[in-house]
């Protein structure tokens, strides 16, 4: 998967517009693990992740700020807004989508960018024993402060305890374009879901503002590359011939 979640004990989510809706949906990929943070005197303790899809309120059980530059969001904010996180798989409108993550998965002729072996399955988020649909996504701008994302899953809510596993994978749309979103890598600083690691950066948020890049423009690129190398190496031989001419 990319950026070796796992090794860091990290979880990720890396947004990238539709390239089936760009102008209307956002693509999330989940990715990485970590584990369940002790409280401050480091005593066991039971929290959940909610379930309920129009619970708008906020709670570190399931929910973080964004601490390195405290805003997200770039236009149309949410004020405490659950969105829909639609499967991949839910329509069979949008095969690019499904078709350009499936080619980073290894073994389906990626190239630099990798995903999990399972990323077009529907979002879930495993803790200890127990999984769960990630259906929704809490996001809130805080005008001043903080911007606010958070999970919610399906069924019901997912319990957890101090110093259990916590895993997220999968991919899901939102009807949010990403022109929405600031570019860039974003992080919970000072507030950390209780489902991760209480250390800053646990959680990290990678916003792409291009789509994810295809093979075909890859091979493009190296193409002209080529091609340029061979007409700059024709144009010194060439040079070269004259060169030798003149002093014969």
């Amino acid at each position: 998967m990319r950026g070796g979640g796992v090794a860091n004990a990290q979880l990720y989510i890396d947004i990238y517009p539709s390239q089936d809706s760009p102008t209307n949906q956002t693509l999330w990929i989940f990715s990485g693990s970590s584990s369940v943070r002790y409280s401050s005197l480091n005593t066991p303790f039971n929290q959940s992740i909610r379930s309920s899809a129009t619970d708008t309120t906020e709670s570190s059980q399931d929910t973080w700020e964004i601490g390195n530059t405290g805003n997200i969001f770039n236009a149309n904010q949410p004020s405490g807004a659950n969105f829909s996180l639609s499967s991949l798989f839910s329509s069979s409108s949008n095969p690019t989508d499904i078709d350009s993550v499936r080619a980073r998965i290894p073994g389906g002729g990626r190239t630099n960018i990798t995903f999990a072996a399972n990323a077009t399955n529907t979002p879930t988020i495993t803790i200890s024993s127990g999984s769960r649909t990630i259906s929704h996504l809490f996001l809130d701008a805080d005008n001043p402060g903080t911007d606010d994302l958070g999970i919610r899953v399906s069924g019901s809510n997912l319990n957890y305890s101090s110093g259990n596993s916590s895993a997220w994978v999968g991919s899901g749309l939102i009807n949010k374009p990403i022109g929405d979103f600031l570019t860039g890598e974003f992080w919970n600083q000072n507030t950390t879901p209780l489902f991760a690691a209480s250390s800053g950066g646990s959680v990290r948020i990678r916003v792409n503002s291009a789509f994810i890049p295809e093979p075909k423009e890859y091979a493009l690129v190296f193409g002209l590359f080529a091609l340029g190398f061979v007409i700059l190496r024709r144009h010194f031989q060439k040079k070269k011939r004259q060169t030798a001419a003149l002093h014969s």
